[in-house]
């Protein structure tokens, strides 16, 4: 999908100055190319402003200035908001109709799965009844899709995986701007996931599709059943992940990280290689790798068994 840059601006309330060039696409500043829109809210990130290959930026009038001479200030004082109104141009077009898959040699399909357009299945591939693959959807050889498994649109999942019932991959991710009224506008999230290979995925988890980009959920990795993954996460390989792990958005885990049950992040932050987060633990700020954490806040888990012991004898000295 390719708009002139007047046709979404007409849209969104806003006037520019510059050539009316063609967009084709809405990324971070950081990864945003010449045909596409991008956006800054946040001081944090101002020293990607000068950096920016994007073609036009919603930004408000006081940091105009730090963008390059070729990227066109797009101003606001609401630039979150214009984001989440200028992404509906590049929503996929959901339609009810279907197609056939390209299928390879030996799959196992039952009559009752419903394919969107331009699937693609590998070898071997058997998926059993009430499956959803949507548009553009591509599946890896000998993966298994239990009953009921759904993969939006756009989903790329690996050889060798499994995914069982009842779980949702590439569903929209939670996101709204805000109006000054305090009414909520959805961001369409408009990128993708990919699942590697060798991944097994339990019951009833939903893995959210990225606002742009990609959700990663890497090789060798096993989430239990009731997971929740966020958009934007990047979740390393041969990670472990026990029932109602939640990742919120953008979080990074490394490879061989541990999650117990129920253990749970904040979002934008980092998880280091072969870090273990105890069952509960809340994780607020980025770890280290290779260590055990536990708590809310969660910290060092041999820390944290010291302060539990203070707190149980200070309670028996009370009685």
């Amino acid at each position: 999908m390719i708009y002139k840059l007047s046709q979404i601006t007409d849209q969104i309330d806003l006037t520019f100055r510059g050539n009316d060039i063609d967009i084709d696409g809405i990324h971070t500043l950081s990864e945003a190319t010449s045909t596409q829109l991008s956006f800054f809210n946040s001081e944090k990130y101002a020293d990607q402003l000068p950096q920016t290959q994007a073609a036009a930026v919603l930004i408000e009038e006081k940091y105009a200035d730090l963008l390059p001479s070729a990227t066109i200030a797009l101003i606001t004082d609401e630039p979150y908001l214009k984001l989440a109104l200028a992404s509906k141009f590049f929503a996929h077009k959901l339609e009810a109709k279907g197609g056939h898959p390209a299928m390879g040699e030996g799959c196992d399909i039952d009559k009752r799965v419903h394919f969107g357009k331009n699937v693609t299945l590998g070898d071997n591939v058997t998926i059993l009844s009430g499956c959803y693959l949507g548009d553009n959807v591509t599946v890896g050889s000998d993966t298994l899709l239990h009953p009921n498994v759904t993969l939006y649109h756009g989903t790329e999942l690996g050889e060798r995986c499994i995914v069982h019932a009842g779980t949702v991959i590439g569903c929209d991710g939670y996101g709204f701007a805000h109006t000054k009224m305090g009414e909520h506008v959805k961001i369409y999230q408009n990128g993708n996931v990919v699942v590697e290979e060798d991944v097994e995925i339990g019951a009833n988890c939903t893995v959210d599709r990225a606002v742009f980009g990609t959700t990663y959920i890497r090789k060798g990795t096993k989430l239990d059943n009731l997971i929740q993954i966020a958009h934007n996460c990047d979740v390393g390989a041969h990670t472990l992940c026990a029932a109602q792990v939640g990742l919120a958005g953008s979080t990074k885990l490394g490879r061989n990280v541990v999650m117990g049950g129920q253990a749970g992040t904040a979002g934008h932050l980092e998880i280091g290689d072969f870090a273990t987060i105890a069952g509960k633990g809340g994780v607020t700020k980025s770890l280290e790798g290779g260590k055990t954490y536990a708590g809310f806040p969660a910290i060092d888990h041999k820390t944290w068994l010291k302060i539990q012991a203070k707190i149980a004898g200070l309670v028996k000295r009370r009685k």
